[in-house]
């Protein structure tokens, strides 16, 4: 239980028990304050052991691989050359990882000197790190002593000096041992003639020491004594001149006493020079023999016995006796050559040294210096070079040539050949000509040896590497070699610090060595002025985070000032357009704000700019669209490029075109070029319809509605949102420069009515980025020509009266009616039992010229094959838009119209298909829009046919203003048909006269599509085949009639012709309502 009336604890005494009663009556009193800790700073001692043993103490001692503090209870290790002190389990990782892993930036095939890098000093160390011991090393794993320095063992150093026998006397230290006080031992001179003793320190143990007399031993001569102070080691040659007579004779100086060769006795035959000294010249004259000592290199020149000829022979010791001469007759008794004697020869004997050598007629035969033979006759003196042809090889051994030998000469004649082989460095190849080593070469590479070992000595690169170390201060000075260079070999003896000064690396550091790491914060003033935003210390290399604090601003163009920008963006802009008058002094700067003298004429040069220049040409009311040409006006040489409209005389046909006007050729001289087509003069012709019928355009409304039906029912369920969106689509697509327009985010209904209104103005749309962001972005394409002219609400209004009319018109229909039989007409071919692995493309290919022929024959209709999910495949008909000009080219294709086709086009399809066996059987029927088959040939709905199919024939159409399907619907759409009087009628009569119409040119095309009906069914009668197949007359009148029917509605576009089909027993009446 704590007390704070507990007794003081003393070391070494027993704890008195404090009773309960004393705990109460003790006073109280506040615990003692623990005193604070001295900060002591780093050692700054003289010598380097204190220094480490007062930091290790203190807690300034930092390990240079972790950097943590080296304490008193750590287990350390030492390097015996540095005298760095690190963690011992630091220094065992570092050891493995410099002897278990290879080096990264040593070469994979350099020879790796053996040991481990101090992490201190990089010197190569070779014992491991051992366990932890005292700083002398006599005691393992030792125990702190208190009152002792840190890791010490209190025993003795004992360690040997390097250049003392004398052992450590201090106790355990850190670092050196400092130098030895102690007398050394006594030491005699080189001479040998004192003797002397020194302090340990100063005692010269491997030098010795000179007592500086003379020598005086004696040279190697034995005549002299040695003339150097006292020295080491031995005296050396003797180096005294002494005078010398050579072997000869002939020749007396003075050379030193070393450089005279063997002392041999020579005879003095007169040739000796006498001395100028008389007593000299007596003892010369009284002994003839002298002691020559070197020679001269002369040649003897003595007289043989024969006193002619005499020694050729060079400086040699002479006889006391002369020389037989070598040419008497007694000496030579061969030839020259040596093979034949000089008896056998026919020619007279020799009778003294002066007579001649007879020659014999063989070859000399003599082996020369090259080791050929002599191949010359019997001669006097040396032979001759050798002229052999011998064939000899380039220093390479690749080109071989034939030459005379000459002797035999041992060097090789250089061939052109380059050698391209690779020296072991792997960067630089050989290049030398005639290269000695490139066979070699070649077969080490065909035996794929690579090592350094087994390169040639020729292709030892011996550049210097010079490569960039890591350090980025020294380069490599190895030779040039593979792979990366080794780490930097120096060391820096400096502080390594941070930027701010508080977190330090002590020396000795490999070169290269990055400042390290700070834990403190950066204290670097920004030049705003503005406080420091709180980061960590980092390289003077590294900026500081960008200033955030938010000051108003100038732009750089100086219009305006600008608000809440960052403190340390620079280039602040407005975004206004520059608007200054460029040099041309006609056009302005477009660019937005920038930098004065940076408008768009800084980089042109002249007096004008790079604008186009937009005058506005003589020659055309158009604007000049070459480049800026200030001061000078438009030269208007070149055809204008500008795009204008020319028509035809009744203003219907446009075409654009290029203007094409110049100086010479102004555009008021063009004309029109288009003429008049079919289109203008039936434009003309409704017009004049337009006039009799009293029908005014300029107050007609079209009926058309340029818009899906989706679109409509879109728009309907949202109309004030829709219309904000429509107005947008016109904005944009009025604005010509714009290609890209994107919408907000919105939900999918949305963005379903853009899409749909995109498809209806002819553009393109995509739906893009996920929920919730996703938008809609439209684009302009080639296909897009201009938006609507009706508004999306106007064709809501039209869709409305349309549908009005028909309910009216439906509820006077008769209920016989079938409104819906049109739809069921057969419009497709159905092929069963396919072919296996069959294609469209076999399919289209093979039946394409019976489709063609189909379709020039009767409406233009257009066939597209597809496969069905029952492995059949359907070939749909197509129904082109009807329009005037269809018409009047080919029959409308109206669904019964198209049923016949297909009737009749049914066996010569199933004929091409059985003879091609494309498949098992070809049915007719109809498709819908999603190629559903909903009826096949044969199958026919309850109730059709008959008279009641002919009275819905028009249904399909859609219903007019005062429109009716027979007598009985005029009769029940009265109130309709109040609405316009009938004012004409046409009646077709099946007999072949001219047909009663009232003079209006509004029916002109009526009356000829009745004329041709007429004529049809009076083939008819006579049996001919019909031409749309067969089927009863009445059927192919009315069909015809409806025909006219349509030609007449879409040449007289107007609700105030609208014609009523009425089918009776013999003629066909159509009336106008």
């Amino acid at each position: 239980m704590l007390s704070p009336a507990a007794p003081e604890f003393v070391p070494g005494r027993p704890v008195a028990s404090a009773t309960i009663d004393n705990k109460a009556k003790a006073p109280k009193r506040n615990p003692p304050k623990a005193t604070p800790r001295a900060v002591v700073p780093k050692s700054t001692a003289p010598d380097l052991p204190t220094r480490i043993q007062e930091d290790i103490q203190n807690g300034h001692y930092e390990c240079v691989i972790c950097t943590n503090d080296v304490v008193r209870s750590s287990h350390i290790w030492s390097c015996s050359i540095c005298w760095t002190v690190a963690h011992l389990h630091c220094v065992r990782k570092w050891h493995t990882n410099q002897t278990k892993k290879p080096d990264e930036d040593q070469p994979p095939n350099a020879n790796k000197a053996p040991g481990w890098r101090c992490p201190g000093c990089n010197s190569s160390l070779l014992e491991p790190p051992g366990p932890h011991h005292c700083w002398c090393g006599k005691e393992i794993d030792p125990r702190p002593i208190a009152g002792l320095p840190p890791h010490t063992c209190g025993q003795t150093c004992s360690k040997v000096r390097a250049t003392c026998p004398h052992p450590c006397p201090l106790m355990c230290h850190a670092g050196p041992c400092p130098p030895c006080t102690l007398m050394g031992p006594t030491q005699t001179c080189f001479c040998g003639k004192h003797i002397t003793t020194k302090r340990c320190t100063e005692t010269e143990y491997g030098k010795g020491w000179s007592c500086k007399e003379i020598c005086g031993d004696l040279l190697p001569c034995g005549e002299h004594a040695c003339s150097r102070p006292c020295h080491s080691g031995l005296c050396g040659a003797c180096e005294i001149p002494v005078l010398a007579t050579c072997y000869c004779g002939k020749e007396q100086k003075e050379i030193p006493c070393d450089g005279r060769g063997d002392i041999l006795e020579s005879f003095s035959y007169g040739q000796l020079q006498t001395s100028q000294d008389p007593d000299d010249a007596a003892s010369e004259l009284a002994d003839p023999w002298f002691e020559g000592s070197f020679r001269c290199g002369k040649e003897c020149d003595r007289k043989f016995d024969c006193g002619i000829h005499a020694c050729q022979k060079a400086c040699h010791p002479q006889d006391e006796e002369v020389a037989h001469c070598p040419f008497s007759p007694d000496v030579v008794t061969h030839c020259p050559c040596g093979k034949t004697l000089l008896e056998s020869l026919p020619v007279e004997p020799r009778q003294t040294c002066q007579d001649p050598v007879s020659h014999c007629d063989e070859t000399c035969n003599k082996t020369l210096v090259c080791g050929h033979q002599c191949q010359q006759k019997c001669h006097d003196g040396p032979c001759a070079i050798c002229t052999q042809t011998v064939e000899v090889s380039c220093r390479c051994g690749r080109v071989t040539s034939k030459s005379s030998c000459l002797g035999g000469y041992d060097d090789h004649p250089w061939c052109f050949r380059v050698c391209r082989a690779q020296l072991n460095c792997g960067r630089h190849e050989c290049g030398e000509h005639c290269c000695p080593g490139e066979k070699k070469a070649a077969e080490r590479r065909k035996q794929k040896r690579n090592t350094i070992e087994n390169y040639e000595a020729e292709h030892i690169c011996l550049q210097v590497c010079g490569r960039q170390l890591k350090c980025g201060k020294h380069t490599c000075q190895q030779l040039c070699h593979k792979g990366p260079c080794p780490s930097c070999p120096e060391a820096i003896f400096d502080e390594i610090s941070c930027s701010c000064g508080r977190t330090v690396l002590q020396p000795p550091q490999p070169c290269g060595t990055k400042p390290p790491e700070c834990r403190f914060q950066c204290r670097k003033a920004r030049a705003c002025g503005h406080d420091r935003v709180p980061h960590q210390c980092h390289p003077e290399e590294v900026a500081c985070p960008n200033c955030p604090f938010l000051v108003e601003k100038s732009c750089i163009c100086g219009k305006k000032m600008l608000k809440n920008q960052p403190c340390w963006f620079e280039e602040v802009r407005c975004g206004l357009i520059c608007g200054k008058k460029l040099k041309c002094g006609t056009h302005y700067c477009k660019k937005s704000c920038h930098r004065p003298g940076q408008c768009e004429d800084a980089g042109v040069s002249g007096s004008h700019c790079a604008q186009a220049c937009g005058k506005v040409r003589k020659s055309c009311e158009h604007t000049c669209t070459d480049q800026c040409h200030a001061p000078y006006p438009c030269k208007e040489d070149k055809p204008c490029q500008s795009k204008t409209f020319i028509t035809c005389p009744c203003q219907n046909k446009k075409q654009e075109v290029r203007c094409l006007a110049t100086k010479l050729h102004p555009s008021l001289e063009r004309e029109s070029t288009l003429k008049c087509d079919d289109d203008c003069a039936r434009l003309q012709r409704n017009r004049r319809l337009a006039e009799a019928l009293n029908i005014d355009f300029e107050t007609h409304a079209d009926e058309h509605v340029p818009y899906s039906d989706a679109t409509l029912k879109l728009f309907r369920d949202n109309v004030n949102w829709a219309q904000v969106q429509e107005r947008e689509f016109r904005v944009f697509a009025a604005a010509a420069d714009e290609k890209r327009l994107r919408f907000k985010p919105m939900p999918p209904q949305q963005r379903a009515f853009l899409h749909s209104l995109a498809e209806d103005f002819g553009l393109d749309s995509e739906s893009q980025d996920p929920e919730p962001h996703r938008h809609v972005c439209i684009f302009k394409t080639p296909r897009f020509v201009s938006a609507p002219r009706k508004t999306l609400a106007q064709c809501l209004r039209v869709a409305k009266t349309a549908a009005s009319l028909g309910a009216a018109a439906s509820s006077a229909r008769p209920p016989t009616a079938i409104a819906d039989q049109p739809s069921q007409a057969l419009n497709a071919f159905l092929l069963t039992d396919l072919r296996f692995a069959l294609t469209l493309e076999e399919v289209d290919q093979a039946l394409a010229a019976d489709l063609a022929a189909a379709a020039r024959s009767g409406p233009a209709l257009t066939f597209t094959s597809s496969f069905l999910p029952s492995d059949e495949i359907v070939i749909k008909t197509t129904t082109p838009k009807i329009t005037a000009a269809s018409i009047a080219t080919s029959p409308a294709p109206t669904p019964q119209v198209v049923e016949r086709i297909i009737k009749d086009l049914r066996r010569t399809i199933a004929k091409t298909v059985a003879r091609l066996s494309l498949a098992g059987g070809v049915v007719a029927c109809h498709a819908d829009s999603s190629l559903n088959i909903t009826r096949k040939e044969g199958e026919m709905a309850a109730g059709a046919g008959g008279w009641n199919a002919v009275a819905s024939r028009g249904s399909w159409r859609r219903p007019g203003p005062g429109a009716a399907g027979s007598k009985a619907s005029a009769a029940a759409a009265a109130p309709v048909a109040k609405q316009r009087a009938p004012r004409s009628f046409l009646a077709l009569l099946k007999k072949k006269k001219p047909v009663v119409v009232e003079e209006e040119p509004g029916v002109e095309k009526a009356e000829e599509g009745a004329e041709e009906a007429e004529e049809r069914s009076e083939k008819v009668e006579e049996g001919a085949s019909p031409v749309h197949g067969e089927g009863d007359q009445g059927e192919g009148i009315e069909e015809e009639a409806e025909e006219v029917l349509v030609e007449a509605e879409n040449d007289v576009p107007t609700p105030a012709l609208a014609l009523t089909l009425e089918f009776e027993t013999e003629p066909v009446v159509i009336t106008e309502a």
